[in-house]
């Protein structure tokens, strides 16, 4: 019987890979379908139950890294040679197979409900350490395949991308442990199993609810327009950038005429050059005047010896106000001079903020904003076509947690406006024509959410989780060797 077992088990392996892989492929990525990513982990957790450690750490490794295959194209998009593909995913694939490890070790030592905790704690803790630590913040996070996942997104307010990460991971985890004691122990299966989808349970039932309650404040009307038609990297300068900013005021001035009281244009649009900046800005500031229309827009601003990715608001008949984009996209970014503080718009019925792009992939500055009380965020950006519904749509989590609308105004990709519950109200695509334009009404109003007043505390309580079971787990491996 055991040459015949071998076979058997090398087939359950290969099964168990192939379809979490096509789980996470699915699940997870550029365009995740949400409800794949809460099942991936369970055949890997099933497998690992009654399998070999060695072997289950295969299985874990090879489901993430193939599934992560998806990804690969977008890394050559980005320039990125293949070999940091692999870097980048055999790194993530050693956590999860860590986590899928712990799982197993706590739970074959009768610890049920530290591996219940075991594979979410490990890996929000890997998460939110990473966030600190790279030049791409949160993306990344499990959390951004359930953007259209609205009840159960609600919880972002309350515990930011890091609940949703943990929550994901919990239920594939009760599931197998579900599974494990069902004959041996059915009324502990049956008592995880219902704890566990109990607490999921209210999370949604507060997800209906908060949807269910409008965001507070008036509505203003706001336009964006974006084209597709300089594909260079590089802004365009001089009389290119006036030209190009008389181009963008003629459907600013037709935003206008529709009733928009904010246009949003994408990021770098021009180059701005001290001090010869007057003949660009005066494009823009004259349209703001005469349509009492505040137009932001982003441009490369040269002011030697630094250069910023800058956005420029017009507001008529006042000074231009600027922000420098926080985060860049190494390499590309490179040559840019980080900004550090942030720049408010206040009219009379609420206080709106600009951020650019990429600063929308981290915790701040979008703190920041709400605890100004921003109720509207204008967010010019440039994405890379393939990565519009991806990259362009990371930004929804930011309103939900710190309870702002967005307008997101990105050459190649999507021109979106949303509400702080993470609902698109309108979007097209940016090469839907020359010259793209989208007007939409959006609440300003801010709503204050339990994220904003206590920040990362729910990472910071799976951080505390993942050292309780590590620490369990060091004690009933203890036990179990000084029984032998």
């Amino acid at each position: 019987m055991a040459p015949a077992a071998k076979p058997r088990n090398l087939a359950s392996a290969i099964l168990t890979i192939a379809i979490s892989a096509v789980l996470i492929w699915f699940g997870n990525g550029l365009a995740p379908w949400w409800p794949l990513m809460w099942l991936a982990p369970l055949p890997i957790l099933i497998f690992a139950e009654s399998n070999t450690s060695i072997r289950s750490a295969q299985v874990a490794f090879y489901s993430l890294l193939l599934g992560s295959m998806n990804m690969s194209h977008y890394f050559q998009i980005l320039q990125s040679p293949g070999y940091v593909w692999f870097i980048v995913f055999a790194s993530v694939g050693l956590v999860w197979t860590f986590a899928t490890l712990l799982f197993r070790a706590l739970l074959l030592r009768g610890a049920a409900w530290s591996a219940v905790f075991a594979f979410p704690s490990t890996w929000v803790t890997f998460e939110y350490v990473r966030n600190l630590y790279t030049p791409h913040g949160t993306a990344g996070s499990l959390a951004y395949t359930q953007l259209q996942f609205l009840p159960f997104l609600q919880l972002a307010s309350i515990t930011g991308p890091w609940g949703l990460s943990f929550f994901i991971l919990l239920l594939p985890s009760a599931l197998a442990i579900a599974w494990h004691l069902r004959i041996q122990s059915p009324r502990q299966a049956w008592r995880v199993l219902e704890i566990s989808l109990g607490v999921i349970a209210l999370i949604l039932i507060f997800g209906f609810i908060r949807l269910a309650q409008p965001q507070p404040g008036k509505s203003v009307t706001v336009g964006l327009i974006a084209s597709d038609l300089d594909q260079n990297l590089h802004a365009p300068t001089g009389p290119a950038t006036e030209r190009l900013f008389h181009d963008y005021s003629i459907y600013a001035k037709q935003l206008a005429a529709q009733g928009a009281k904010a246009i949003v244009i994408p990021e770098k649009t021009g180059t701005i050059t001290d001090p010869n900046n007057a003949p660009s800005d005066a494009v823009l500031q004259s349209v703001a005047d005469s349509t009492e229309t505040i137009i932001i827009t982003g441009v490369v601003h040269k002011a030697s010896p630094v250069q910023y990715n800058e956005a420029r608001i017009y507001q008529p008949h006042k000074p231009v106000l600027l922000y420098d984009k926080h985060d860049m996209l190494p390499p590309f970014e490179s040559i840019f001079t980080p900004g550090t503080t942030i720049t408010t718009i206040h009219t009379p019925q609420a206080t709106w903020g600009v951020a650019i792009c990429k600063d929308m992939d981290f915790t701040q500055p979008s703190r920041d904003y709400g605890n100004a009380g921003v109720g509207l965020l204008f967010d010019p950006g440039w994405d890379f076509n393939i990565d519009r519904g991806w990259h362009g749509h990371i930004a929804i989590m930011r309103g939900v947690e710190n309870g702002f609308s967005i307008a997101h105004s990105a050459k190649n990709g999507y021109l979106t406006v949303t509400d702080d519950r993470g609902r698109i109200l309108a979007e097209t695509r940016s090469d839907s024509s020359a010259f793209t334009t989208l007007l939409a009404t959006v609440p300003e109003g801010h709503d204050p959410t339990l994220y904003l007043r206590f920040g990362d505390w729910f990472a910071w309580l799976s951080i505390a989780l993942f050292l309780g079971v590590l620490l369990h787990y060091c004690m009933v491996r203890n036990r179990t060797q000084q029984a032998f």
